[in-house]
């Protein structure tokens, strides 16, 4: 179990575990309550609508729905250390005694925190469009470290309307449901699971040296070989090497690539 969130198949707190409708029940309590600790900004009121078993805002039109692993958005190796080397319940237990005690921003935070500056110009030069990206939260985790994430969320400000907490149960899902443009995850097997499914992913980690990133600037940087454009040439340089590529390269410069 090394290395993934953890998967509580216990609780000391309940009799069910996270696929059960008594869990469910809880997720749908802390979906909801989620919206409500926040301070509404401007824009659109969006309705609240239902889905299995929890409570969601649909997705705005037109929006890039990104969804981010709670594992890659704060910082959670103590919590992952105890749970490897005690277990659930000693897992559980220390999560509810710390529950005030906010998360560290973990590697994906400065990327949501220049998502959501974008928004916010976005709101101020159009008040009547809705946002541009749309931030879920997804966890393995079950419902009783809701309290945490909310607590977390709201101490770095953070407007995310969304979160869904599986009880153990894999997201791909729900990814799929709210038509997932990104997913980020620390797990390279879900990773893995929503490639496969033709959603965008990849796998975070935090750098063995830190390095500063802008909060308030969105900057994003595609490979053109097989994520831009078709892997036309790169599958040419992996079969016949350089010098192939560079011939191919030559023959094709007027043709325009695939997409």
């Amino acid at each position: 179990m090394k290395g993934q969130d953890p998967i509580p198949s216990f609780s000391p707190l309940s009799d069910s575990n996270g696929d059960s409708k008594a869990s469910w029940d809880d997720n749908e309590g802390l979906c909801d309550s989620v919206g409500s600790t926040k301070k509404s900004k401007t824009g659109p009121v969006r309705r609240a609508r239902k889905v299995e078993g929890g409570i969601f805002f649909p997705k705005p039109e037109n929006a890039v729905t990104i969804a981010v692993s709670s594992r890659v958005l704060f910082r959670t190796e103590k919590e992952q250390k105890v749970f490897e080397e005690k277990g659930v319940e000693e897992y559980l237990k220390y999560q509810v005694e710390h529950e005030n005690e906010p998360l560290a921003p973990g590697p994906a935070f400065p990327f949501v925190k220049a998502l959501e500056a974008v928004n916010t110009q976005l709101r101020e030069l159009y008040p009547d469009s809705e946002e541009l990206f749309d931030i879920v939260l997804v966890t393995y985790n079950h419902a009783h470290v809701g309290l945490r994430l909310i607590n977390t969320i709201n101490h770095h400000n953070l407007f995310i309307e969304r979160f869904c907490m599986t009880g153990g149960t894999s997201p791909i899902g729900y990814l799929k449901a709210w038509h997932t443009n990104l997913y980020l995850s620390a797990d390279p097997k879900k990773v893995q699971e929503a490639l496969a499914e033709g959603i965008a992913a990849a796998t975070m980690f935090m750098p063995e040296k830190q390095m500063d990133v802008s909060e308030t600037q969105l900057r994003v940087a595609f490979d053109g070989d097989a994520v831009l454009f078709s892997d036309e040439s790169e599958r040419i340089f992996k079969a016949h090497g350089l010098d192939k590529f560079f011939e191919h390269e030559r023959e094709n410069e007027n043709t325009l690539l695939d997409h």
